[in-house]
């Protein structure tokens, strides 16, 4: 009988890479309810000019030295280095932070936010969880820890800029009946427990997490940030939070 299990590797940078190398790559989302969801990997690669209007309004809040948490292929990095702003980018992809230096990008390490705290010396006046990298917080026991490492290698004002998703703008009946079975859990509704898959690969299982605005400031209340400013489009449930510290 044939193995069709798959090996656990960096299947989000592979993809990257066959679509830097001109190869036509989706991306798979994977959930542990079976889902599969798919995505052209050539979104990482967008320009400015092709974000949505939420995400190019967010760039006008960055300040000073950026941290990219979660770079990618570097789209937001690399627009913000064009700008004149000193960024460091950082993903768990050896090869999403190996393109990020081969397209142009200065600052660019392997590095998990969960560990970021002992990795970082000089503070960051702006972090961004760009692609809706907000849900790298995991879990609503998880989000008070990573966002204070976050807090830790930010300056006393810095910003972070997070995009993120309301789970429930749906009338999707598979993400409504994950939503019931991450309550019966005792999840959040948009808590994702998910791994990445590109060809023969997969990266380990991971949680993630997508919270409506009002879900993200109940999430930040009990630490350094406070959400002080949301931008929202009435035709995506995709929104920017500029969250600052307290």
């Amino acid at each position: 009988m044939l193995d069709d299990t798959p090996k656990t590797g960096d299947a989000f940078g592979r993809a990257l890479k066959a679509h830097h190398a001109g190869e036509s790559a989706l991306e798979f989302v994977e959930r542990d309810d079976g889902y599969l969801d798919a995505t052209d990997v050539g979104y990482y690669f967008t320009q400015h000019s092709e974000w949505s209007e939420q995400m190019q309004a967010a760039m006008a809040h960055a300040t000073g030295r950026v941290l990219d948490v979660g770079c990618g292929a570097g789209r937001v990095s690399l627009y913000l280095q064009e700008q004149g702003y000193e960024v460091t980018g950082i993903d768990v992809s050896q090869r999403a932070v190996e393109i990020c230096r081969e397209r142009g990008l200065r600052k660019a390490r392997l590095l998990d936010i969960a560990d970021i705290d002992h990795e970082i010396d000089d503070p960051f006046d702006s972090v961004l969880l760009c692609g809706n990298n907000f849900g790298l917080v995991g879990t609503r026991s998880k989000a008070p820890d990573i966002l204070g490492r976050l807090a830790r290698v930010t300056t006393h004002d810095a910003r972070l800029i997070a995009q993120s998703r309301d789970p429930e703008a749906t009338d999707n009946a598979a993400h409504l009946s994950y939503h019931d079975l991450n309550r019966e859990r005792g999840r959040l509704p948009g808590t994702l427990r998910m791994r990445v898959r590109y060809g023969q690969y997969a990266t380990p299982w991971y949680d993630y997490l997508f919270v409506g605005p009002e879900t993200m400031r109940e999430l930040v209340a009990p630490t350094a940030w406070d959400v002080t400013e949301t931008i929202e489009s009435e035709h995506s449930p995709d929104y920017v939070a500029v969250l600052e510290k307290e």
